[in-house]
C-alpha cells in the first residue's frame, strides 16, 4: 500500500518540465510574502486609525486595481511577452510595498494601494501564459496544479508569519512583502532568462487568424459562470470565518485548523487526483461537479445543527470542489486561446476573480444584514446550482461543437 502511495505521487510529479517547477518556486516565494492584504484592515482602523467604511473602501481598491492590472497585463502580455512583465511586476510591486509602508493618510494610501495592486497583479496573466508555454497539452492541468500547490504553500506559510510579524510591528509586513517581490524578480531572472521564450511568446503566427476573448461569446459565458462561481467560493474568506466565530462559537484556534486543512489537502492530493483523472473526461465535466459540490459544501450548514464534524466535512467539501475545478479552468482558457492571445484570455480570467473578489463580501454582508447566515448559505445553494448547470452545459454544447480556438 505504501509503496502504491509512493507510485502515485512519482508519477503525479513526473513530465513537467523544469521551467515549471522554477515558476512554481518564484510562485512560492512570491506567495509566502503576501502578509500585508489579510492584516490591512486591522493595520487601517487600529494603526492608521482610519473609519471602517475607508477601510473598505482601501480593501476594495486591491479589487479594482487587480482588474485594471490584469487588464494590461494581459495586453503588455500579447505585444512583448511574458518574461519582462514578470519581472517588472514584481520589482514594481515590490517597491510599491515598500513605499506603502510610508503612506499614512487616506488619500495617499488609496492611491498607493490601487498602484500597487495593478502591478502585482499585471503578473498573474504573464504567468499563466508562462506556464502554458513551458508545458504540454499532456501536462498542461498538472502544471497549473503544481503553480496552485506553490501558492497554497506560499499562503500558508505567509499567513502564519505575518500573524507573528504583525504581533510585533506592521510596518514589517510591508519591508517583507516589498523584499520577496524582489527577491522573486531576480530568482526570475536567474533560473528563466530571456532567450528564445520571449521572442516565440512575443511573436504573432503567421497566417493564423485571432480573435479577441471578448469576440469569444461562449468563452464569455464561462467567464460570468466562473465570476459567479468566485463569489461563493470566497465567502470561505471572508463571511465563512466569521459565522463560525459568532454564530457557532468555534474559537480561532479550531477556525484557524480548518483553514489549515484546505491547504493540507490540496498540497497532498491535488497533484495526485489530477494525474489520474486528467484526459478521463473534458474540463468542463470536473469543472460542474467542483463547483456542485461546493454548493453541497455551504448547504451543510443550513441542514445540520453547529458539529465540528458538519464543519471538517464542509472543509473537505469546498476543498474537493476546488481541486475538481480551478485546475481545469486553467486548461479550458488555455485550450481556447492561441499563441498571440494568450494573455488577453488570462487577463479576462483573472478579471472574473477579481471582480468576484469586489462581489463577495459585499452581497454577503448585505444578506447577512436583512436575512441573516441562513440566507447568504441559501443563495450561495443556488448560485453554485446555476453555474454547476451553466458549466454542464458548455460540456454538452463543446460534446456537440467542439471549440474551435480562437
Amino acid at each position: 500500500m505504501f509503496a502504491k502511495a509512493i507510485h502515485s505521487y512519482k508519477n503525479a510529479y513526473s513530465g513537467l518540465s523544469k521551467e515549471s517547477w522554477y515558476l512554481s518556486l518564484v510562485m512560492f516565494i512570491n506567495r509566502s510574502g503576501t502578509m500585508v492584504l489579510p492584516f490591512m484592515t486591522i493595520y487601517c482602523t487600529q494603526k492608521l486609525n482610519f473609519t471602517i467604511v475607508q477601510a473598505g473602501f482601501i480593501m476594495a481598491l486591491f479589487g479594482a486595481g487587480s482588474i485594471a492590472g490584469a487588464f494590461i497585463g494581459g495586453k503588455i502580455t500579447d505585444r512583448i511577452g511574458f518574461h519582462y512583465l514578470q519581472v517588472g511586476a514584481l520589482f514594481s510591486g515590490g517597491f510599491m510595498f515598500l513605499a506603502l509602508s510610508f503612506l499614512e493618510t487616506f488619500g495617499s494610501l488609496a492611491i498607493g494601494t490601487f498602484i500597487l495592486s495593478m502591478c502585482n497583479d499585471a503578473f498573474r496573466p504573464a504567468n499563466s501564459t508562462a506556464v502554458a508555454f513551458y508545458s504540454t497539452e499532456k501536462n498542461r492541468t498538472r502544471s497549473y496544479s503544481l503553480n496552485r500547490l506553490a501558492i497554497n504553500l506560499g499562503w500558508s506559510f505567509g499567513g502564519a508569519l505575518g500573524g507573528f510579524i504583525a504581533s510585533h510591528n506592521y510596518k514589517l509586513l510591508f519591508y517583507v512583502d516589498g523584499c520577496t517581490n524582489i527577491l522573486a524578480a531576480f530568482l526570475l531572472l536567474k533560473l528563466l532568462p530571456a532567450g528564445d521564450s520571449l521572442k516565440k511568446s512575443a511573436k504573432k503566427v503567421q497566417g493564423e487568424i485571432t480573435k479577441s476573448p471578448y469576440q469569444d461569446k461562449l468563452y464569455l459565458v464561462f467567464i460570468i459562470l466562473t465570476a459567479l462561481f468566485a463569489s461563493c467560493f470566497f465567502q470561505f474568506f471572508t463571511m465563512q470565518p466569521v459565522f463560525f466565530k459568532t454564530v457557532w462559537h468555534f474559537d480561532e484556534q479550531f477556525i484557524g485548523l480548518l483553514m489549515a486543512m484546505n491547504g493540507m489537502i490540496i498540497v497532498l492530493t491535488e497533484m495526485v487526483l489530477i494525474n489520474k483523472i486528467d484526459g478521463s473526461r473534458p474540463p468542463m465535466y470536473f469543472i460542474s461537479l467542483g463547483v456542485l459540490l461546493v454548493g453541497i459544501a455551504y448547504l451543510l450548514f443550513n441542514v445540520f445543527p453547529a458539529a465540528i464534524w458538519v464543519a471538517v466535512l464542509s472543509m473537505i467539501l469546498i476543498t474537493l470542489g476546488e481541486m475538481f475545478a480551478m485546475p481545469f479552468m486553467n486548461t479550458f482558457w488555455i485550450n481556447r486561446s492561441a499563441e498571440n492571445n494568450r494573455g488577453e484570455y488570462a487577463a479576462l480570467f483573472t478579471i472574473a476573480w477579481s471582480a468576484a473578489q469586489i462581489l463577495a463580501p459585499v452581497y454577503g454582508a448585505i444578506m447577512i444584514r436583512y436575512g441573516g447566515y441562513s440566507s447568504l448559505w441559501w443563495l450561495i445553494v443556488f448560485i453554485c446550482l446555476i453555474a454547476s448547470a451553466g458549466f454542464y452545459s458548455i460540456h454538452k454544447f463543446e460534446q456537440k461543437a467542439p471549440a474551435q480556438k480562437a
